[in-house]
């Protein structure tokens, strides 16, 4: 009887605990591999690193699926851009064969805090600081112990000293940066080293043999200053060959970083892909400021400074979701790295658009500094929006706003600021600015006029704010430039010539990068984020942009999809037309919420999540870049986004856990509750915040940082009427 009782006991507590947090490590959760086979563009990278800060270690390879590592880079400068100080341990017999054979691994072990592997005859193992990292090798082959240091960059140099000590430069860059960047390395092993050679006159190289040590340690530090730097860096992080004490420390970092959101409930692999997801979102930016200085690739100088210095960021992808996240969850750092921004304008003149470790790189279109700038005011963050402001003014009126360019304004920009829109060319019509990149990015004419209409309401937003009337009325202006490229006959965005004329022919399904930027005009007909209300008059009502909505949804790619990749390689993660796999396309699931039927959007981000968001290698249906799609799905299976940047209402989705927490900087709490939900249950059937009934699928940015519960009721079938009333949208208006 008592067995009996201990077992129905036993039982009793297993099925009490179903769906409920195991307590399991939230860092054991994230998982670096997930995305790592690409289906069609770059695959995520296992990035082994401490949150936001300089050193990102990374084994290079070309994907997950590939078990050659051409080297362990010892630090990754700028996200999925430049590798630098290659390294690679070997037990061989033969040594002279190792200078570019790269290392098989098997039995991987990948965390934020930790990687290890199994080499022919060597146990790798890693873990990081902030500007430091340490490695521990396991020989247990036979043979030499080799260590092997190569360059990943066409200027590097090695050079030793003694016994123990490798020393390392690597030029990277330039993109369109003003001048190479110099990286430094200082590495030092726990024991003498050996037969130190190179393979000739060419000191991209070095090799170095241990003894037979079973076990080989090296400690490293980077800098972006001196080797000297690099060195100090390392004695300060890690002062002893303690590798498991660098672990355990950078496991703690970790869980305190993600421990932010708690969630409890829904499924183990939700729970690893929404903590991958927010492991991600704290690759970047990274703090370069080496204990009291910095080097800024802006004026190529050292600064002194005891303030953090931020750089890499690709601000058209990061200003969605992976900003306004950061605006939540850590807005100290979020102020700090808009102050790194107008320093760097301060220093060279130029606000960034993407501002890497080696300087202002021209990437995409858009003048979003001044959305995430904006949007992080609204939030209540403060900084020198004086200064800010200029750099957005100077960005929108007297830079060029064509893509992959940085220079002064073209005839194009000249065009754009008398007529309200950019010109296209007709098919076959030869380009005459020769500013513009003919070979693949071409005008994106389009696509051009609708992403700064945003970004100038943002600035006449913040001109309002400052008192500048005269320059308010001209961004307001120029904030309704997307009407020009609207064509009300066709209902859709249409480019338009300089003689004023529609073009013809024109397909809004194929035609690429002449007209649009990675998109087609399904998905930049949607791209009118700061006048919603003006967009869907413009289509005719709430119907008719529903209707539309329904078509983007279910339509096809019309044509082979081998054709449509080639032209449109970036609209990636289909269902319908609707592309999962960029930017631009991320708030458009949530656009129900704004005509009247929030149970599509509910349904859609289901469906969306459990099919492109997978925790295994193919879980990621796009470019990451480095937080900007990850950001989507932390908000996301939250149940709630911020559609509009530079407003401070989240749109309401659908949760994917029971519950999620937000621990918030000031102390409060945000728990999203979702009672009965389960694979079925994902329709929201009512809503309560803070005990009060809400029927409106929104709520605003001061009500979450206030602390509070939102609370859902889930069912199996929707509640079309919860949230569908005209009055219930959160419609913005150019006008407001």
């Amino acid at each position: 009887m008592r067995k009996a009782l201990s077992l129905l006991l036993l039982a009793s507590l297993c099925l009490a605990s179903y769906g409920k947090n195991d307590k399991k490590s939230l860092a054991n959760y994230a998982d670096p591999t997930i995305g790592g086979v690409s289906v069609l563009l770059e695959t995520t990278r296992q990035t082994m690193h401490l949150p936001n800060e300089m050193l990102r270690f990374v084994p290079l390879r070309s994907s997950m699926l590939d078990d050659w590592i051409e080297d362990f880079a010892l630090q990754m400068p700028n996200h999925r851009r430049h590798w630098v100080f290659g390294f690679m341990p070997f037990c061989t017999p033969d040594p002279e064969s190792v200078w570019s054979a790269p290392g098989v691994i098997s039995n991987e072990e990948t965390r934020p805090y930790y990687y290890s592997a199994q080499l022919d005859g060597v146990t790798f193992e890693f873990a990081p600081s902030k500007k430091s990292g340490i490695i521990r090798m396991t020989f247990d082959g036979e043979g030499e112990h080799q260590m092997r240091f190569r360059s990943r960059t066409p200027i590097g140099f090695y050079d030793h000293e003694g016994n123990r000590v490798v020393t390392g430069t690597a030029d990277f860059g330039p993109f369109e940066c003003k001048e190479y960047m110099t990286a430094y390395l200082y590495a030092e092993f726990d024991q003498d080293m050996h037969n130190i050679h190179y393979p000739g006159e060419d000191t991209k190289h070095i090799m170095l043999t241990a003894d037979n040590s079973r076990v080989v340690q090296m400690r490293y530090g980077i800098s972006y200053i001196s080797k000297e730097q690099a060195r100090d860096n390392m004695m300060r992080e890690i002062p002893a060959f303690d590798f498991d004490r660098v672990k355990a420390d950078a496991q703690k970092t970790w869980e305190k970083r993600l421990a932010q959101i708690e969630v409890d409930g829904g499924t183990e692999a939700h729970k690893r892909t929404f903590y991958t997801a927010l492991y991600r979102c704290s690759e970047r930016m990274v703090d370069i400021n080496e204990y009291g200085r910095f080097f800024s690739a802006w004026d190529r100088k050292v600064h002194e400074s005891d303030e953090p210095f931020y750089v890499d960021n690709w601000v058209w992808d990061t200003h969605i979701a992976l900003e306004p996240l950061h605006t939540i969850l850590n807005p100290k750092m979020e102020v700090q790295k808009i102050n790194s921004f107008i320093e760097m304008f301060k220093e060279s003149g130029v606000m960034p658009r993407f501002a890497l470790t080696s300087g202002e790189w021209a990437g995409m279109t858009g003048n979003f500094v001044a959305v995430w700038m904006w949007d992080a005011w609204q939030k209540g963050l403060r900084f020198d929006m004086e200064t800010a402001y200029e750099g957005f003014r100077r960005n929108s009126l007297e830079r060029s706003l064509l893509p992959w360019y940085s220079g002064s304004a073209t005839p194009l920009d000249s065009f754009y600021t008398e007529h309200g829109y950019f010109p296209a060319l007709r098919p076959g019509e030869p380009e005459t600015i020769p500013e513009v990149d003919t070979n693949w990015e071409r005008r994106q004419a389009v696509s051009l006029t609708t992403v700064n209409s945003y970004s100038d309401w943002c600035i006449a937003k913040i001109a309002q704010m400052l008192g500048k009337t005269n320059d308010e009325q001209l961004f307001r202006k120029r904030a309704t430039n997307y009407r020009n490229v609207f064509r009300t006959d066709r209902g859709i965005m249409w480019p338009k010539d300089a003689n004023g004329e529609w073009v013809e022919p024109f397909n809004p399904l194929h035609d690429g990068r002449a007209y649009f930027t990675e998109n087609n005009a399904y998905i930049f007909n949607w791209d009118v984020k700061h006048d919603l209300k003006g967009l869907i008059a413009l289509m005719g009502g709430r119907e008719k942009a529903e209707a539309k909505l329904d078509e983007l949804f279910h339509m096809g790619v019309g044509t082979a999809k081998f054709r449509f990749y080639n032209v449109l390689p970036d609209a990636t993660g289909l269902m319908g037309m609707f592309q999962m796999g960029n930017e631009p396309s991320f708030h458009i699931p949530y656009l129900y919420d704004y005509v009247g039927s929030p149970w599509k959007t509910q349904k859609y981000l289901h469906s969306l999540i459990d099919t492109y968001f997978i925790d295994s290698y193919l879980g990621m249906p796009g470019d990451e870049d480095g937080g900007g799609m990850s950001a989507f799905v932390v908000f996301s299976m939250m149940g709630f986004f911020p559609v509009t940047p530079g407003t401070t209402n989240y749109a309401i989705g659908s949760p994917f856990f029971e519950k999620a927490t937000l621990n918030l900087p000031n102390g409060k709490t945000f728990t999203v509750k979702a009672k009965g939900l389960s694979k079925e249950n994902k329709f929201i059937q009512k809503a309560r915040l803070n005990g009060k009934e809400l029927n409106k699928p929104w709520f605003t940015h001061e009500q979450l940082m206030n602390g509070g519960i939102l609370e859902f009721t889930m069912g199996p079938k929707p509640n079309k009427e919860w949230g569908s009333a005209p009055e219930a949208a959160p419609l913005t208006d150019v006008n407001d």
